[in-house]
C-alpha cells in the first residue's frame, strides 16, 4: 500500500496538470512521438477512449496489476466461484453426507467459543464448545443431528482476554428478534424440505428498466408488509407498469427498521421481519415467472456497530472486520468501515455475493455506499476537480480491488448479471471492464439528475429554467459506460425533503387532486411531472429507475416508525389507493408512466446512441432532440406561451406523433391531436434565422411534450 501510494503521489506532482490543462498540453492522440508500437497497445483502453487520462497511464495499470495480483494469490490459479465459498464451509451447517451439524467460525482473538441456545438451555458445556482448528483463527465444533432441530434459536458465547460476549454466528442464514425481549438470535433455518424454484431467470438483452422497491412499506395498511403480501399485490403492478427489473431494498438482516436496510448486522440472513428465507425465494420465483429479473440492494460499504446481531467486536477486538482505531468508524453514517486489505474480509464479502445468487437467484446487485468504499475520506467534504483526485493516495485501493473481483465473480456465475454502482464522485472507469482499466460495473448511477431536478424546483421556477443547461446536465455522462438514469428514487423522498410531485403541488395535492376539483398549482405539477420524467429516460442511455409509487405522483415522504413521530406507520406505506381510484388525478400520472415505460421500450432507446441536439431556445423554453432511429421528442417548457408554427430542423420526410402529454388519458387537455401526419418543409428559415433545408412546423402547446417518428 505505502509503495503505491508514494508512485502515485510522484507521479501527480510530475504530471501535466488538471484536467483543463491536459486539455491545453496534450494532444488527443495516444501513440505520441517516440513511443513504440508495444507500449501503445499496452495502454488500457479506459486511456484511448479518454485520452485526458494519458497522465495517469502508470496508476492506472498499477491499479490492473493489483487486482490480477490479489486474484491470483486468493485462488492460487483456480476461479473465483471456488474461491468465494464461505458460506458452505462457515456457519451452522446440517451435513449432507452424514448426520451431524458443523459449526464453523473465524474468530482469531478468542481463547474459548461455546454454542448455546434453546437445545441446551442456553448454558455452555463442554458438549457444544468449539475446538481452534487453525492458526488463523478458525473454529469447529461437531453436533450429533438429533440435537438440533429446525427453528431451534441459538448464539455463541465467545470469550478473549479481559471479556466476554455473546454473539451471533457472522454466516448466520436466519436471524429473529424475541417478541419478549426485543433481541436478535440466530435462528435454525433447516426445513423438512427445502424450497424448489420452479422459474428460470428471464433471459433478455433490454436496457434494464428498474423498479426500486421496499417490501416492508409496500402496503396500504399501517404495518410492516411481507415477502408474500409483495408477491401476491406489488408484483402484478410492476409487471403492468412495464418494468423489466426489480430493485429489492433492505433484504439484509438490519436491526433497525429506520435504516431503510443500509445498517446491516447480519450479511447472510435476509430479513425476517418481512417473512422467512423461503417466502423471499418465492417472491422471486415468481417474479421470474413474470419475466422479471431481480436484484438486490447490496450493503457492502459498511455495517452496523453492534455487537451481538452485528460484527462489532466480535472476537474482542474493533479491528477483525474492520479497521483499527478511528479509521474504522464511519464518521457520518455511525458505523463501521470494513478492511479490505484483509483477504479474510474479501472471502466474506465475495462468498455473500455467490450467497445470494446461489441460494436466492437474484440477478444482481445494486452497491450501495460505492464512494464511500473507493475513498479514504468517503466523499465527505471532497470536490473531484481533476482526473488526480480519482488516481492519488486518498483512493483505497484494497477497496478498488475488491469492487473489482466482486463484479468478475458476479459475471462469472451469471453473464448477464446487472450490477450497478452508487457512486457521487464520478470516478472513471467504474463501468469500464477490468482489464481494460475500470471496475467492471453494468452500470453507474446518474446520482446527479436527481439533485439538478431538486435544485431547480427548489432554486426557480420552471419560467426561469434554461435549456441550455438542462442539455448539458442530461449529456454530461461519461460515453465509454452505460448509466441508470432517473429523477428521484428513495434518497429524494426521505422524511424532512419532498417528492418532485409535492415540489410541484404542495399542499394542493390535499384538496385539489380530484378529477373534479382541479386548480393551476394541480396542473402544473401533473404537466411538469410527465415532463421532467419524459425528457430523462429520453435523454438516457443505459436504464432507467424510479422508486416505488413514485411514477404515480406518491405524496409526502417517506418516514420509517421512530420515537420521533410516536412510532406511526403513516409514512412508512405506500397509498395504491390513490392511483386506482378513478376519480384522483394519481390516475393521469400512472397511465402516462406506464406508456412512457412501453414507449421507450419499444423502441429500444436507452441501448441507442446519445440523443442529438435538434432545437434548443432558452427564451422559447422549447428543446428538440432525436433518439434511435428517427424518433424525435419535443418540448415546450413554457408556462404560458403557446407556439404555432413553430419550425425544428429534420431530415426530410414524414412524421407521425405517436404519444404526447397533453392527452385527455394523462390529464392534459387534448390540444395536440394523437398520430397526426406531418410533412417536412423545405427551403425555410428555422426558428430564429437558423438556415434549413428541411424542417417540421408543429404546434408546441405550453407544458407539452410529444414525440414523432419518421416514416
Amino acid at each position: 500500500m505505502y509503495n503505491f501510494q508514494f508512485m502515485l503521489l510522484y507521479y501527480i506532482l510530475s504530471s501535466q496538470g488538471s484536467v483543463d490543462s491536459m486539455k491545453n498540453k496534450h494532444s488527443k492522440r495516444i501513440v505520441r512521438k517516440g513511443m513504440c508500437e508495444d507500449e501503445a497497445q499496452d495502454i488500457p483502453l479506459i486511456i484511448k477512449n479518454d485520452p485526458y487520462l494519458a497522465p495517469l497511464t502508470d496508476a492506472i495499470k498499477y491499479k490492473i496489476g493489483h487486482w490480477k495480483e490479489t486474484e491470483a494469490r486468493l485462488t492460487g490459479g483456480d476461479s473465483l466461484i471456488d474461491f468465494a465459498n464461505g458460506h458452505r464451509y462457515f456457519g451452522l451447517r446440517k451435513s449432507l453426507s452424514e448426520d451431524v451439524w458443523y459449526l464453523r467460525e473465524w474468530a482469531p482473538n478468542a481463547y474459548a467459543i461455546f454454542l448455546i441456545g434453546d437445545f441446551n438451555g442456553w448454558h455452555e458445556s463442554i458438549e457444544y464448545k468449539m475446538q481452534r482448528i487453525s492458526d488463523g483463527g478458525n473454529w469447529e465444533l461437531k453436533i450429533g443431528g438429533d440435537k438440533i432441530k429446525h427453528l431451534d434459536r441459538y448464539r455463541l458465547k465467545i470469550y478473549w482476554d479481559g471479556g466476554m460476549g455473546e454473539r451471533i454466528p457472522t454466516y448466520a442464514n436466519y436471524v429473529t428478534q424475541d417478541t419478549a425481549t426485543k433481541g436478535f438470535n440466530g435462528t435454525v433455518w433447516h426445513p423438512d424440505s427445502s424450497y424448489r424454484f420452479v422459474n428460470q431467470s428471464p433471459v433478455f438483452e433490454d436496457a434494464p428498466v428498474i423498479y426500486e422497491s421496499h417490501v416492508g412499506m409496500s402496503s396500504t395498511e399501517y404495518k410492516v408488509s411481507s415477502y408474500n403480501e409483495f408477491a401476491a399485490n406489488i408484483l402484478p403492478r410492476v409487471v403492468e407498469s412495464g418494468y423489466n427489473v426489480l430493485q429489492i431494498m433492505a433484504i439484509q438482516e438490519h436491526p433497525y427498521y429506520g435504516s431503510f436496510g443500509y445498517q446491516v448486522s447480519n450479511f447472510f440472513a435476509p430479513s425476517s421481519r418481512f417473512g422467512t428465507p423461503d417466502d423471499l425465494k418465492a417472491l422471486i420465483d415468481k417474479a421470474h415467472g413474470y419475466g422479471l429479473k431481480v436484484i438486490m440492494d447490496i450493503v457492502h460499504s459498511h455495517a452496523v456497530k453492534n455487537e451481538v446481531e452485528g460484527l462489532g467486536r466480535f472476537d474482542g477486538t474493533t479491528h477483525q472486520f474492520f479497521h483499527g482505531g478511528g479509521k474504522g468508524d464511519h464518521p457520518a453514517w455511525d458505523t463501521k468501515c470494513f478492511d479490505y486489505g484483509k483477504d479474510e474480509v474479501i472471502h466474506f464479502l465475495l462468498s455473500n455475493c455467490k450467497y445470494w445468487m446461489e441460494e436466492f437467484r437474484f440477478d444482481g446487485f445494486r452497491f450501495d455506499g460505492v464512494t464511500s468504499m473507493l475513498y479514504h475520506h468517503h466523499g465527505l467534504g471532497k470536490a473531484f476537480l481533476n482526473y488526480h483526485d480519482y488516481f492519488n493516495h486518498e483512493v483505497d485501493l484494497p477497496a478498488v480491488t475488491y469492487l473489482t473481483l466482486a463484479n468478475r465473480l458476479i459475471h462469472q456465475i451469471k453473464h448477464d448479471a446487472i450490477t450497478i454502482a452508487e457512486d457521487v464522485s464520478g470516478m472513471p472507469g467504474i463501468g469500464v471492464l477490468p482489464e481494460h482499466g475500470g471496475l467492471g460495473f453494468d452500470f453507474r448511477l446518474g446520482m446527479g439528475l436527481p439533485d439538478f431536478w431538486i435544485s431547480l424546483l427548489k432554486g426557480s421556477s420552471d419560467d426561469q429554467w434554461n435549456m441550455d443547461s438542462l442539455w448539458g446536465v442530461l449529456t454530461n455522462f461519461r460515453q465509454d459506460e452505460k448509466t441508470v438514469f432517473y429523477t428521484e428514487s428513495h434518497d429524494q423522498a426521505l422524511v424532512g425533503d419532498k417528492t418532485i410531485i409535492f415540489w410541484l403541488s404542495d399542499k394542493e395535492m390535499y384538496t385539489n387532486m380530484s378529477i373534479f376539483n382541479r386548480n393551476l398549482a394541480v396542473d402544473r405539477g401533473i404537466a411538469l411531472h410527465k415532463m421532467i420524467r419524459l425528457i430523462t429516460i429520453a435523454a438516457g442511455r443505459g436504464g432507467y429507475l424510479n422508486f416505488m409509487g413514485n411514477e404515480f405522483g406518491h405524496p409526502e415522504w417517506i418516514d420509517f416508525p421512530r420515537e420521533g413521530n410516536g412510532w406511526s406507520y403513516k409514512y412508512a406505506r405506500r397509498q395504491w389507493h390513490l392511483v386506482d381510484d378513478g376519480n384522483l388525478c394519481y390516475k393521469f400520472l400512472g397511465q402516462f408512466d406506464r406508456e412512457m415505460v412501453n414507449f421507450i421500450r419499444d423502441y429500444r432507446l436507452l441501448d441507442a446512441d446519445r440523443p442529438e441536439l435538434l432545437h434548443s431556445h432558452c427564451d422559447d423554453h422549447v428543446i428538440a432532440f432525436t433518439r434511435g432511429s428517427g424518433v424525435i421528442f419535443v418540448f415546450n417548457f413554457h408556462p404560458s406561451k403557446a407556439l404555432y408554427d413553430y419550425k425544428i430542423k429534420v431530415t426530410e420526410g414524414e412524421y407521425i406523433q405517436l404519444f404526447n402529454s397533453d392527452s385527455f388519458r394523462f390529464g392534459g387537455y387534448e390540444n395536440i391531436r394523437e398520430n397526426q401526419i406531418h410533412h417536412t418543409h423545405k427551403n425555410g428559415k428555422a426558428q430564429k434565422g437558423d438556415a434549413a433545408t428541411n424542417y417540421l412546423s408543429l404546434y408546441l402547446p405550453p407544458r407539452t411534450a410529444q414525440v414523432l417518428k419518421k416514416l
